[in-house]
């Protein structure tokens, strides 16, 4: 393991590799600095563009977006009052009341600072964590995967933003997506009506363009009436020492809780952020300044999303399960580079995984310093009027989805997932969980198939294996658990109430 960490290091000596890098850090920022787009999209539009690439590079370019726009979101969150990625939005509260007040510079240094610090500790979490779950994972049969995978469609519930019922729904429709093709144990086609193109199953990347880059210009075309008011920077003032002395605690202390809410399956820098938020306010000394510009709510919120996504990377790998909705991307990415995530990866590409792990610590340095010096620059971008911004990005979505197979089917399958996107959100329904049901859904078909196979068609068998049941069991828990836990709770809160 050791030599495969030196090796992993090494390989970030190309120069080739070190550039790319660094232009997607930049291009990461002004994607997370744009009001609309985020994370998720800039990685879905890019993906296309890194199939001709070496997996190493391919992947870390879309590591690198993924972190960088995490951290951006906080630059128009603090000069402009719009979180520019959903894990910055807690971010505002204290940040645009500072740039009032003419300190945006210690602002946007203390968020700089709070999220390298915060993407660090992920990433060397991500490094000890991953290969110690992926060596748990090292005896997994196909019903262990199998029970692994239910489990992680359990958590769609909670990934998306509609309601329970709707993001259950989504992953459901995602998982029907998956199936169809031909079926590899049964050689029948299933939902091709037809036409030969998808006899191979609908692809992965189409319809990531379309619901998170298409489906979000369309969003967009609603709110051309908005007006975003910039605060103009005169001067920068960076955090003083006493600053950091004052936040110190709270930065650690929301790293950690950033590091571990990625890891849980279906959870991401959003979560993560309100987590963080929240808890600096409750240790804080004075609670009081929160929401009027207090620095600890600021690197409260950004550790916590940028430590999230080392955390969400942590199953990605070494499991195959999404820990957020880019890292779904990202792990749609893997699979079109022919990777397979999961315990052999840090046995058979252990160079690959590490390599991945020193990039995404690479881009948390390189990331410091655009913040720093940066930021004023980045700040201007968010002025490019939505009429503008927004076609462009719908080029590079068509772009995209030809390029990827230089198939039209591709850009219809892209177009029309972004007006079924469009819809989903109209009617409160979250695209997220039926990306990831597409994604989840190949597998689950795939392992169920093995199960069955392996166990002479005798499916009960699966309950009498220890890791089996207990995922089983998880993923009971996770579907029914709170509405139990609410029911209780609300049948003796009348109890509590009478003195009883």
């Amino acid at each position: 393991m050791d030599a495969a960490i030196l090796n992993g290091l090494l390989a970030l000596a190309d120069p080739h590799l070190l550039m790319l890098i660094f232009v997607a850090t930049l291009g990461g920022v002004l994607v997370g600095a744009l009001p609309g787009l985020n994370a998720t999209t800039g990685v879905a539009l890019l993906l296309p563009f890194t199939i001709t690439m070496e997996p190493i590079p391919a992947i870390a370019i879309l590591t690198t977006i993924y972190c960088a726009a995490t951290f951006a979101g906080a630059i128009t969150a603090i000069l402009i009052n719009t979180p520019g990625t959903s894990a910055s939005a807690t971010t505002c509260l204290d940040g645009y009341p500072l740039a009032q007040r003419g300190e945006a510079g210690r602002a946007l240094g203390m968020a700089a600072v709070s999220s390298t610090i915060g993407g660090i500790i992920s990433v060397v979490c991500l490094m000890a964590a991953a290969p110690l779950m992926a060596r748990a994972a090292y005896n997994f049969a196909p019903p262990e995967y199998f029970a692994l995978t239910v489990f992680g469609l359990s958590m769609l519930a909670t990934i998306g933003d509609g309601s329970p019922v709707k993001n259950i729904l989504s992953g459901a429709f995602g998982v029907l997506v998956a199936t169809v093709g031909i079926d590899l144990l049964t050689s029948i086609e299933r939902f091709t009506f037809g036409m030969n193109e998808l006899s191979e199953g609908i692809p992965f990347v189409p319809v990531m363009i379309g619901v998170f880059g298409i489906s979000e210009l369309l969003v967009q075309a609603d709110n051309l009436h908005v007006e975003r008011k910039q605060v103009i920077m005169k001067a920068i003032k960076l955090p003083s020492r006493e600053d950091y002395s004052r936040v110190w605690k709270t930065i650690l202390r929301s790293s950690g809780i950033g590091t571990f809410i990625g890891i849980l399956p279906a959870e991401g820098a959003t979560v993560a952020s309100m987590i963080g938020y929240n808890e600096a306010k409750r240790w804080s000394k004075k609670p009081e300044e929160f929401g009027k510009g207090s620095l600890e709510g600021i690197a409260g919120s950004e550790a916590a999303n940028n430590s999230a996504t080392g955390g969400a990377m942590v199953p990605t790998l070494a499991l195959g399960i999404p820990g957020s909705p880019t890292a779904a991307v990202i792990l749609a990415g893997l699979m079109v580079h022919g990777l397979r995530p999961g315990p052999t990866m840090f046995t058979e590409q252990a160079d690959f995984a590490f390599a991945i792990f020193w990039s995404m610590m690479l881009v948390n340095v390189i990331f410091f310093f655009i913040g720093l010096w940066g930021a004023k620059i980045f700040a201007r971008v968010t002025l490019i009027p939505i009429q503008v911004l927004w076609p462009i990005v719908f080029i590079f979505s068509i772009v995209g989805a030809y390029a990827l197979e230089q198939s039209m089917m591709d850009v219809w399958i892209a177009i029309g997932s972004g007006i079924l996107g469009f819809f989903m959100r109209r009617h409160g329904f979250s695209v997220v969980p039926m990306a990831i049901g597409l994604i989840l859904g190949g597998m689950l078909e795939t392992r169920l198939g093995q199960s069955m196979v392996m166990l002479d068609e005798k499916w009960w068998l699966m309950l009498t294996r220890p890791l089996s049941l207990f995922f089983f069991v998880l993923t009971v828990l996770a579907l029914f658990g709170p509405t139990i836990w609410g029911r209780f709770f609300k049948q003796r809160s009348p109890l509590k109430s009478t003195g009883e």
